[in-house]
């Protein structure tokens, strides 16, 4: 049995959701405001978030960026029509999919289906056994430090090693320049650039062609994803 997490501060919609998907025999949590979801994330098991996007306390947006810091659960946006930019900055900030509001029933229930069916698929293709996160012909290995790329070894220096472990221990979530330089140099973003600069010799590494990445991808206007 699956557990989906309803966050919705309108009690009607968390309601009549849960109906559908009890139906289907999902185990469902609901939570009212992005604070509410986080607290009940942080304590149970949870396989997939309907998320909305305006809620008091904390809202969607910003709760799904900070459970995109420990998960890639598959997140579904609740949205209404007038809210395109909500869609559009969600996507980037890591969620999944998104379904307009007022919507059907059995749109919901597909789009719950087909994104638990591809994490599920997901998951079982990334690997994290013994210090090794291997994701598609890349392998990092944290015991001795390692890149192996198509069964090669590469050259790698610790700034570059630490960029792409952060990267791929949280694959397809978007990381900006500003919190990469943080999160690896262990300071403020004094010299973000840098960072752009580590990226391009990253992908001269791991990609067939750096022009066209296939793993280390950019976010126009935002910032760097490992793309699994």
């Amino acid at each position: 049995m699956y557990n989906v997490l309803v966050v919705d501060d309108e009690k009607s919609i968390t309601d009549a959701i849960e109906v559908y998907l009890k139906n289907q025999n999902y185990q469902v949590f609901k939570a009212y405001d992005g604070q509410e979801a986080l607290d009940i994330f942080a304590r149970e098991k949870i396989h997939l978030i309907l998320m909305d996007v305006m809620m008091p306390k904390i809202d969607g947006i910003m709760a799904t960026m900070k459970i995109r810091e420990k998960s890639t659960v598959p997140i579904i946006f609740l949205s209404a029509k007038s809210e395109d930019m909500d869609k559009i900055l969600g996507l980037n900030m890591g969620a999944d999919d998104y379904i307009t509001k007022p919507f059907n029933p059995l749109e919901l229930l597909a789009r719950v289906n087909s994104n638990l069916r591809r994490y599920t698929n997901y998951a079982s293709e990334t690997k994290v056994f013994k210090n090794i996160i291997q994701i598609g012909g890349v392998e990092l290995n944290d015991a001795n430090k390692t890149v192996v790329v198509d069964a090669e070894l590469i050259k790698i220096t610790p700034l570059e090693y630490k960029i792409l472990y952060l990267l791929m221990c949280n694959p397809n979530r978007v990381f900006s320049i500003e919190e990469i330089y943080e999160k690896v140099w262990n300071e403020p973003a004094y010299n973000p650039d840098t960072v752009t600069v580590h990226i391009r010799r990253i992908r001269e590494k791991i990609e067939i062609n750096p022009k066209d990445p296939k793993y280390l991808k950019v976010v126009w206007g935002i910032g760097y994803k490992f793309e699994k």
